[in-house]
């Protein structure tokens, strides 16, 4: 019981408090007409609401700021009307209508629209809806976010909403908005336009500025999607106010403004309404910043826009807008504008309190966006002439229908206007497509004229940019580039970074490639070929090594036949002068083997060039070997012979008959055979090849196995070399015109340190070590034929006569000593003399007196030449002493 009176007593005050609420006066529209069948319209002539912080009760709406693209829209729904009523399309009909304004704003529009439904209420306290109200049908509103909140309302009654702009797609949902229809197709297609022309243009980094109403926030939700389909990426995204009356829309404005001044993007998708869409545009042009501006088809053919002052300085505008058609007559009607007799009209006369003159309108408004409302009252015409049963003569049908018949009609019309056929779709829109339209400078008015460059086909999903504007982008370059990153050109990949439009360029790797722009992973080599970093291609490696042409062979060819031409003239001026005491002294058969040892060494470095073998790496390292070695061992015989010569008596008889130069040669010679017999068996010089990820070259050279049998054979040929430099130091201080101790001990010292700076070299395995061993080949060969071989070309073609006799370099053989040194005899080293050269000297005891002011050295010589005997040379020479 007391539950039941606290219900009677609830509805009692809700009828009090919706009776008084039904009794504003303020829920008279704009404008009517009577007729036989009502149509309403939302209209938004006025665009914003002044008192939205200030309102204090529920019927004060202070509307402000005349809108004339939206008054031209009810116009045009007031003409087809007329038109309509003149024409034999419903005979004996008559259509009225009912025009409340929204003034943009969703309440206002819920209060407008419950106006219209209880127009035919007789008793004002009555709030109760009449289920079957004069008004059949409502046309409007112009903006989504008023038209979602009405179309919830409207689906209570199943009374039927056409809208002519409201694009959102959220409106398509038949669950909660069975109701609502519209002539234009939904957001979906539109986003999917705006994606689609961002890729075709290739814009990849693009900023968004929407509104915080429901057709801003679902256009731009809509477009994420489609835009990651076609790897369009958001550089910032910001959000504007919908009411205009908001309290920091200035400054909302100017920081939205200083994001795209600091935003590398170059283009910039605005989903917000025209008025919004102004206010924007005045800072920005404040600001001087120019963009690429993506307009959606709130502002796309906004003449209040294109008109401002400096608009040309904002950037190229495109924009898709509905299809539009002609409507006859509608300009003349514009132009002799009046309000016709029998009706009532306050937007008219709010209009003509201007004073405008008769073309006013047609400047500032394009006309041909009123299509979508000429189809929305035309569709109503053709699904009235079902219900009403029309013939040619009359409509006999009821005329006190309920509204939701009249939708029911309204879902199955088809009809056919200027060669296109137009019907609602399962979701409630029209499939007409849309137009892109390019904003073209006008540099003597200042102006923007709006030029259809192409179009969207919904069916087909694809965007068709007409032939004129694709030539005229392409030559003057007028398409901007907008992206996050630069593209990557060939040789170089992707590395995506945070963002997926965002990323380096980084080298392609050894081994892979690119060939074309932008690759996000770059391509592996195939078939065995290769690629550096960076490369465009792979190709197939090329095999190195000493090739005949090249510049390092040439150079070695010409040094090593440069050796061969010395040695070659060392053998002239050896069979010239092979008598003569010059070549006898220099060693006689001794001189000639070291040639054949040189001849080799040069030999070996031949081998160095074209492209090697296990033979030829196995040739050139033993050619030099024995070689080198024969020359060696043969400079050591004459070392040895120096150091015994000039040794005193008591120690030349025990020294003396270990000096045999035949065998010292072959023995050097045989232990060195020894040592490249057992490398080439057990551990052989091969050819190897290397590759590295780093190079395009397959290094073909010579390895010498383990590297001790190479080992062995140096340092082999450097101990005798260091033998001999050590018994020609020993004897170093022999009279020097007849010593040969110093020629031995430079070239002694050349090789060593020669092949001292090449062990590490090779121990390191450094690539050019093989050039380097060339290099040593050549360097220590020249030593022995400049320090050898030089002096006796001297002796032999520029001394005189007499200074090479045979009695001359017996001169030379008496020695003298300071007098604080050991006595030396001279008969050895003439005993020496003989044997090699073929001369036979016998020495008497030499006396040797040494006086402050002079020593005296006396020889007995008796010389003897092969079976004849000289005569006995007796001679006495006094030196003074140093």
């Amino acid at each position: 019981m007391l539950l039941w009176t606290y219900v009677v007593l609830l509805c009692t005050v809700l009828a009090v408090v919706v009776g008084q609420a039904c009794e504003y006066e303020v829920y008279k529209c704009g404008a009517r007409a009577s007729g036989d069948i009502q149509i309403g319209m939302l209209s938004s002539c006025f665009a914003k609401v002044e008192n939205l912080y200030s309102r204090e009760a529920p019927d004060i709406y202070n509307c402000s700021d005349f809108n004339h693209a939206s008054f031209v829209r009810m116009l045009a729904f007031i003409y087809t009307v007329e038109t309509i009523n003149n024409s034999s399309l419903l005979p004996g009909v008559r259509l009225g209508y009912h025009i409340c304004d929204t003034c943009c704003h969703a309440s206002k529009a819920l209060q407008s629209t419950e106006q219209l439904l209880a127009l035919n209420n007789s008793d004002p306290g009555q709030c109760d809806l009449n289920p079957n109200p004069k008004v059949k049908a409502i046309i409007g509103a112009r903006y989504s976010e008023v038209s979602i909140s009405v179309a919830r309302f409207l689906s209570l009654y199943m009374v039927p909403q056409i809208s002519s702009s409201s694009s959102a797609e959220a409106l398509s949902d038949r669950l909660r908005y069975p109701s609502f229809l519209r002539t234009i197709p939904s957001d979906l297609h539109q986003t999917k336009a705006w994606a689609k022309i961002m890729s075709y243009f290739k814009w990849d980094w693009i900023g968004v500025i929407y509104g915080d109403d429901d057709y801003g926030k679902n256009a731009f939700q809509s477009f994420l999607d489609e835009a990651e389909k076609k790897n369009v990426c958001t550089a910032f995204t910001e959000t504007l106010p919908y009411y205009l009356d908001f309290k920091n829309i200035d400054r909302l404005i100017q920081n939205v403004v200083q994001t795209i001044q600091d935003s590398k993007a170059k283009v910039i998708l605005v989903i917000l309404r025209e008025e919004v869409v102004y206010k924007l545009f005045s800072e920005v042009i404040k600001q001087n910043i120019s963009r690429t501006w993506i307009a959606s088809d709130a502002w796309s053919m906004s003449y209040n826009i294109s008109r401002m002052n400096g608009i040309n300085s904002i950037g190229d505008v495109f924009g898709f807008s509905f299809i539009t058609g002609p409507n006859p007559g509608f300009k003349e009607y514009l132009q002799r504008l009046t309000i016709t007799p029998g009706t009532e009209n306050k937007f008219i006369e709010e209009y003509l309190k201007f004073g405008n003159d008769k073309d006013y309108l047609l400047k500032i408004v394009d006309i041909s966006q009123t299509y979508a409302e000429r189809l929305a009252v035309l569709s109503i015409a053709y699904s009235l002439k079902k219900i009403l049963k029309c013939n040619q003569t009359s409509c006999p049908g009821d005329k006190d229908f309920p509204p939701y018949q009249l939708l029911n009609e309204l879902k199955r019309v088809n009809f056919t206007l200027n060669n296109h056929m137009f019907y609602y779709n399962t979701s409630g829109n029209f499939v007409n497509g849309y137009d892109l339209v390019n904003w073209a400078q006008n540099r003597s008015t200042e102006q923007r004229e709006f030029v259809v460059v192409g179009e969207y086909k919904l069916e087909q999903e694809i965007i068709e940019i007409y032939q004129y504007f694709q030539w005229y982008t392409s030559n003057d370059n007028m398409i901007p580039i907008s992206i996050c990153s630069e593209a990557c050109p060939p040789g170089k990949a992707k590395k995506l970074l945070k963002t997926s439009c965002c990323h380096e360029c980084i080298d392609c790797l050894e081994g892979t490639y690119s060939n074309e722009t932008n690759l996000p992973n770059c391509l592996p080599c195939q078939n065995g070929t290769w690629s550096l970093k960076g490369w465009r291609n792979c190709t197939a490696k090329k095999e190195v090594y000493w090739t005949w042409n090249g510049t390092r062979a040439i150079v070695f060819l010409v040094f090593d036949m440069a050796g061969f031409l010395f040695l070659f003239i060392n053998l002239i001026i050896y069979l010239v002068f092979r008598e003569s005491p010059v070549i006898k002294q220099a060693g006689g058969y001794i001189y000639l083997l070291i040639m054949v040892g040189l001849a080799l060494s040069y030999s070996s470095v031949i081998i160095f060039f074209g492209k090697p073998n296990d033979h030829m790496c196995r040739a050139r390292q033993v050619l030099y070997g024995l070689g080198f070695t024969l020359t060696v061992s043969c400079i050591l015989v004459k070392a040895l012979r120096t150091f015994i010569a000039f040794l005193p008596r008591y120690q030349q008889h025990n020294i003396k008959k270990y000096y045999k130069p035949t065998i010292i040669i072959c023995c050097g010679i045989f232990f060195q055979v020894l040592i490249c017999t057992f490398w080439l068996v057990f551990d052989s010089p091969t050819v190897e090849t290397q590759t590295f990820n780093d190079s395009m070259e397959i290094i073909v050279q010579c390895i010498e196995g383990s590297g001790l049998g190479f080992g062995f054979m140096l340092g082999y040929i450097a101990l005798l070399a260091l033998i001999c430099f050590l018994l020609a130091f020993k004897g170093r201080k022999v009279p020097m015109r007849f010593n040969e101790t110093g020629h031995i001990i430079l070239s002694m010292l050349i090789y060593l340190f020669v092949w001292v700076c090449f062990t590490p070299i090779y121990v390191a395995k450094i690539v050019e070590r093989y050039s380097i061993q060339a290099s040593a080949i050549l360097v220590s060969s020249y030593g022995i034929i400049f320090c050898h071989f030089a002096p006796k070309w001297y002796m032999a073609l520029c001394k005189k006569k007499d200074e090479v006799t045979p009695e001359a370099y017996i001169a030379r053989a008496c020695i003298s000593r300071p007098s604080n040194a050991s006595i030396l005899t001279t008969s050895s080293g003439i005993e020496s003399l003989s044997s090699e050269h073929g001369l036979h000297f016998s020495a008497s005891q030499t006396d040797m007196s040494f006086k402050d002011t002079g020593i005296d050295c006396i020889c007995i010589v008796e010389a003897n030449k092969s079976s004849k005997t000289h005569p006995i040379v007796r001679k006495r020479f006094h030196r003074r002493s140093i």
